[in-house]
């Protein structure tokens, strides 16, 4: 399949530092940072730097070194943020929506860390 990146998405411009963001954390290949519209107590972004539209669109296209920075760079926010299930803490859930059935709004691969409270079930 061609993909087709749309430059001007608001991640995009993020990553360009056009629209500021809450950093949580930078590495060479990913950005996470908090999401203007949390849906619980802790609710993060990790985006890829390079210019994926989803996440099949990475696994197929990006190199290795981001695809590990990417995996790396969720690890490092879950435990940042010390979610991790175990310990105290009770979990997290990752989200990365894909496409117009998968609810996906920003044409770029974003994955939601999202913890601090009981999230009910995924789907019903």
């Amino acid at each position: 399949m061609a993909y087709v990146y749309d430059d001007q998405n608001i991640f995009a411009k993020i990553l360009r530092g056009e629209i500021p963001n809450n950093t949580v954390l930078e590495t060479d290949h990913c950005l996470a940072f908090r999401d203007i519209n949390a849906q619980a107590p802790e609710h993060i972004l990790v985006i890829p730097k390079g210019p994926y539209v989803c996440f099949d669109h990475f696994a197929n296209v990006a190199s290795e070194a981001e695809i590990l920075d990417f995996t790396r760079a969720i690890a490092k926010v879950t435990d940042a943020l010390k979610v991790e299930p175990g310990e105290g803490a009770s979990g997290y859930r990752l989200i990365a929506n894909s496409g117009k059935d998968g609810m996906q709004e920003v044409p770029h691969l974003h994955v939601h860390v999202v913890a601090g409270r009981p999230l009910g079930r995924m789907l019903s």
